[in-house]
């Protein structure tokens, strides 16, 4: 049984300014209070802290 999460595919991604686009954190989150995030074959974790402040670590 395979127990990875699904990666996160926004259903309407709002387009801002240029090539950056913005994403709600509940997107990200999907209610967890971490999410391991994976860019260039390193690991970061995203976190949310209890003043619900973002904290991304490596």
């Amino acid at each position: 049984m395979n127990s990875q999460p699904k990666p996160v595919v926004p259903a309407n991604p709002a387009p801002v300014a240029g090539n950056l686009l913005r994403l709600d954190s509940d997107q990200i989150l999907r209610g967890a209070n971490t999410v391991e995030i994976e860019h260039a074959g390193q690991r970061y974790l995203l976190r949310v802290t209890r003043e619900n402040k973002l904290i991304l670590t490596k």
